[in-house]
């Protein structure tokens, strides 16, 4: 017999081979074995297919979103360019000279009440007045498709006609052709708007569309000096006009009238809000998404782990005749990069088909047509995920297999693998982490909560690692218990091989989230609900005329003498410089850029305003009458690099005003009283027209009903006063938020579907030992109850103990958010603790045993004659 070293299998042919040669006979080998088939990666399949599935899906269907939007942007615009103006409309010379550009659609919007003739209901509307042209692109649907200029037309009986979407009817009961009074005109419902083509454009929406012609809202005497009233005027370049003509247009209209205070919008950032919130809600439902491929990373390793272990006699045997533990390295992880490439294509495929399906139901919603086609980048993006994390959750399995030695022949279990890789294998893992921490925060539109999430996710996992660890030791040094099949129970949560680490990890991981979801949820609705209604005035007032202030005060004091009214001027102005800078070239964290968007409300005081305090600086005399002053919310001024000194330049009314800071103040923004960015020297605006803001409130509250008579006799006393009850809005945006939560829920329901699964991988990895163990204690007498007791035992030690830790670390997670991201005070909510207990039992239990039925049932015998 030759005894003599074997030789290396992969150098056979010769020391020629390169790199390419040897990776070509280890791909030979992995196809031949992957002939016999690669029972056991449903698992794998399934939890990678799904999170890649998840990426793919939100990022194509926000670019299809985005696709949408650049190529439809004269629709949702209304046009190649738009001018907006604020409490003004534009005069003759700016009009002649949009008109020798093109054609020009003019278009007023503000926000009003409406209200049933005899006074008995009211609703606040979203007013839009348009003129003869309207549209310049697309068209307004109609439900009864009629001609929209026509419906707007003064009617026979000489109402005003107008055409309303149908929330509008629904909520004040209406029926086509009923009248309803605005301000100081009856106008008639004549139709109903389906789809408003430039409605995208117009921000965030707080009631139904009321649309009606610009001759009937001057007849309203709702349009008055001051009044809140945005005036927008489209112009028409052309279909074919090129991203050059629009631009050279902008610059003529900016440099004609450089002080015309217009805010110009072009086609190519037609809906600027929508297209943040999309990227936004993109990268948040990314990060979900990733949380799905983390969690079904776990189960990747346990399906790589089970799959390796079956293969300890192959490798055993490919050592034995020469093969090097490279060469098994390479032959299976090209193995498992072929299964991850079919999961990876599996989930492409189902998150393409996400933009079609989402079109079925979004075209009911949105004035644009979806585009369905393939988003590449989308789909490159969640591959590359893909791949990035099965590597990560790979190699460290693969890499270990490669040092099983030959002697695993001979042995039923191998204990001769390296406990740590070798060096080069953990440098390509810490390679593949790097990568997908900097993919993760690179790409995000926050990248501050990207990182957070990133090392949110790096310490669960050292925690829950550590968790593990923790109840393995407690569980081998408890003492031994009487019971059987509790002793049998215990033994098995800290045995070597033992499921608990994957069964904590991947269980843990989900029920944290969702803990974390729904005391965020709660602390919302309750702040939204409770505690901002509590503290918030129960009306708004807008668009109080100067004549109207002093008989509007004394109509509150006799019909609400318990309630405490605040007034004060209102205009709104938008920024021209800031310290001397152009605020387009100023950087701010994006949680302050909404002070750079569009225009911003602002007053004057003599005294500092409720509900701020003094930070720095000094407040201006009561009868100051040098140059102008300003005082800036504290937080805002630091975000921008302002201090005391520098100057402010605002545009109010078309005039350009420069201030200089004179203090900051600590704002009270929750409050949701009156509150103003900037606040000036009351001799800034002297003479400017303007109107007031108020707010009125009840310090020991007031009943549903006092309310609403209080609204009646306000909207009968002044028609042009738009009355808005909070109580009203804040359940607009309880709704709204609402949504949002279960469409959250709805998405991290993926990472929950990746916990069963790699619950159910566990399993299946630890089926080997547990089918033994089975065997040994069947051959010794233990029935198929006892041990169906012992398995339910585990499980649901391990399922309450995985919702304890899912209970104290989503609490401790939402309790940072909640405190510091939404500063406000953290209630704990017991339901959703309850809820995610019970989940985690019957997760652990069901899951548990379904996996374990197999084993009870397996015969003694055939194990017995192989052993």
């Amino acid at each position: 017999m030759n005894l003599s070293p074997t030789r290396d299998i992969t150098s056979a042919a010769g020391t020629g081979w390169g790199t390419l040669s040897r990776l070509g006979l280890a791909a030979r080998f992995a196809r031949r074995e992957m002939r016999a088939g690669v029972r056991g990666f449903s698992i794998f399949v399934a939890c990678l297919a799904l999170g890649v599935a998840s990426i793919a899906g939100v990022n194509a269907l926000s670019g299809a979103l985005n696709a949408s939007i650049a190529t439809e942007g004269q629709k949702i615009l209304g046009g190649d360019l738009r001018f907006s103006l604020i409490h003004r409309e534009v005069d003759n010379k700016e009009r002649a000279f949009l008109e020798s550009l093109g054609p020009v659609s003019g278009s007023a919007t503000m926000r009003a009440i409406v209200r049933l003739p005899d006074g008995s209901d009211q609703a606040l509307t979203e007013l839009k007045g348009v003129d003869d042209v309207y549209p310049l692109y697309g068209e307004v649907r109609l439900g009864q498709e009629g001609d929209l200029q026509s419906l707007l037309a003064r009617q026979p009986d000489g109402s005003f006609g107008a055409v309303a979407e149908a929330g509008l009817l629904a909520r004040l009961n209406l029926a086509l052709g009923d009248q309803v009074s605005l301000g100081s005109i009856a106008i008639r419902i004549m139709d109903t708007i389906e789809r408003e083509p430039d409605r995208l454009s117009g921000g965030i929406d707080l009631a139904p569309r009321l649309l009606l012609s610009l001759e009937t809202m001057r007849a309203s005497g709702l349009v008055k000096p001051g009044s809140l009233v945005r005036w927008h005027y489209q112009l028409k370049l052309g279909a074919d006009a090129t991203k050059e003509e629009v631009d050279a247009a902008r610059k003529a209209a900016s440099d004609a009238f450089p002080k015309a205070g217009w805010q110009i919008r072009g086609r190519e950032n037609a809906s600027p809000g929508l297209s943040r919130n999309i990227e936004r809600s993109a990268h948040f439902l990314t990060l979900v998404g990733l949380t799905a491929l983390i969690v079904g990373g776990v189960g990747v390793a346990n399906a790589v782990s089970a799959y390796l272990d079956r293969k300890r006699e192959v490798i055993a045997t490919l050592k034995s005749i020469g093969a090097s533990g490279s060469f098994v390295f390479n032959v299976y992880i090209i193995q498992i990069l072929m299964i991850a490439s079919l999961a990876i294509a599996l989930g492409l495929v189902v998150g393409s088909a996400v933009p079609p399906l989402a079109e079925l139901y979004l075209k009911r919603v949105l004035p644009i047509d979806i585009d369905t086609g393939l988003q590449p980048t989308a789909l490159a993006l969640a591959a590359v995920y893909g791949y990035l994390m099965t590597l990560v959750f790979a190699l460290w399995p693969l890499a270990r297999a490669r040092d099983i030695r030959p002697t695993a022949l001979f042995r039923n279990h191998d204990t001769s693998s390296r406990k740590w890789p070798h060096w080069p294998y953990l440098l390509a893992l810490a390679a593949c982490i790097l990568l997908l921490v900097a993919l993760s925060v690179g790409l995000a539109d926050n990248r501050r909560i990207a990182a957070y999430f990133v090392g949110g996710s790096v310490i669960s996992f050292a925690i829950l690692r550590g968790v593990a660890f923790v109840i393995m030791v407690v569980a081998r040094r408890l003492p031994h218990a009487r019971s059987p099949a509790l002793r049998l129970a215990i033994g098995n949560i800290h045995r070597p091989g033992s499921i608990t680490p994957s069964v904590i990890l991947s269980l843990g991981l989900g029920l944290t989230l969702l803990v974390t979801i729904a005391l965020i949820d709660g602390n919302l609705r309750n702040q939204l609900t409770a505690s901002l209604a509590e503290k918030a005035p129960s009306f708004f007032f807008v668009d109080i005329q100067n004549d109207e202030l002093a008989p509007f005060k004394q109509l509150i004091r006799e019909q609400a003498p318990e309630g405490k009214l605040q007034a004060v001027p209102s205009l709104r102005g938008f920024f021209v410089e800031i310290g001397g800078r152009k605020p387009d070239t100023i950087k701010v964290d994006s949680e302050h850029q909404w002070a750079l968007r569009g225009d911003r409300g602002i007053t004057y005081s003599s005294d500092i305003p409720e509900n701020s305090t003094l930070s720095e600086g000094e407040w201006w005399a009561a009868d100051y009458s040098g140059p102008s002053l300003v005082s800036f919310d504290e937080e805002i001024a630091r975000a921008f690099g302002l201090k005391l000194g520098d100057t402010v330049t605002v545009n109010v009314l078309g005039r350009e005003i420069t201030s200089t800071l004179a203090s900051t103040r600590k704002v009270v923004w929750q409050s949701l009283g009156i509150n103003f960015l900037m606040v000036f020297s009351p001799n800034t605006f002297a003479g400017a027209p303007h109107a007031n803001l108020a707010t009125l409130g009840f310090p020991d509250g007031a009943t549903a009903d006092a309310e609403f008579a209080l609204m009646k006799v306000i909207a009968s006393t002044f028609p042009t006063v738009t009355t808005i009850r909070i109580k009203d809005a804040l359940d607009r945006v309880a709704q709204v938020v609402g949504q949002l939560a279960w469409a959250v829920r709805a998405a991290s329901a993926v990472t929950l579907i990746s916990s069963i699964l790699v619950l159910a991988g566990a399993l299946t990895a630890g089926q080997r030992t547990q089918i033994h163990d089975a065997v040994i204690l069947k051959t010794i007498g233990a029935t198929r109850g006892q041990l169906l007791k012992t398995y339910l035992l585990q499980f649901s030690l391990l399922g309450a103990l995985t919702a304890i830790f899912g209970i104290l670390a989503g609490t401790l997670a939402s309790w940072f958010v909640v405190v510091n991201v939404m500063e406000d005070e953290f209630v704990f909510i017991p339901s959703a603790a309850l809820s995610a207990t019970i989940l985690a039992l019957f997760m652990c239990i069901g899951i548990g045993l379904a996996g374990t039925w197999r084993i009870l049932g397996q015969k003694a015998a055939p194990l017995l004659r192989n052993a």
